[in-house]
Order: structure tokens, then sequence, then C-alpha cells
């Protein structure tokens, strides 16, 4: 479950870094109500960027596939040979 937290809590950095690290995933910073930032550790960021990424990935080869853009094992595999003198 994301976690809220009103932005006058900002002010304990130190509690505020460890929530970050303790929750491995966004903290949600409200003002007077109302969503105003997020905030995560490095760890966090970093796994999210990688996900992201992976994921883009995931869909480009998706659309390649509908789109017939694509090629047999044997001949990725013999391409690869090829290349690398195999």
């Amino acid at each position: 479950m994301p976690r809220i937290v009103p932005i006058r809590d900002l002010k304990n950095t130190t509690a505020i870094s460890t929530l970050c690290h303790e929750e491995e995933e966004p903290i949600f910073v409200t003002k007077n109500g109302y969503g105003d930032m997020v905030l995560m550790s490095m760890e966090t960021y970093e796994k999210s960027l990688f996900l992201a990424n992976v994921y883009g990935k995931l869909e480009e080869a998706k659309d390649d596939m509908r789109n017939g853009r694509y090629s047999s094992v044997e001949d990725a595999i013999s391409r690869i040979r090829e290349k690398h003198g195999l």
C-alpha cells in the first residue's frame, strides 16, 4: 500500500530517508491535502528505470512480431556465427 506523508514531515530528513529505504517504493507527499511530490530511494528509482526500460523493449518486440519483423532461430544463430566467425 502506498505511503502518503504531508509535506511538513519533510523537515525530519533522517526519518524520511529511512522511510524511503524501508518502503522500497515511492512515498507520496501531499501539500494542503493534494498530491505534490513523490520521493524514493536511489535503489528504488534505478529499479523503476530498469523495469521501464525492459517493458519498453518488450513492447518494441511485440510490435516487431505484429508487423512481421522477426526471423527464425536458425537465421539468428547463422548471423551470430557469421558475425563472430564461429
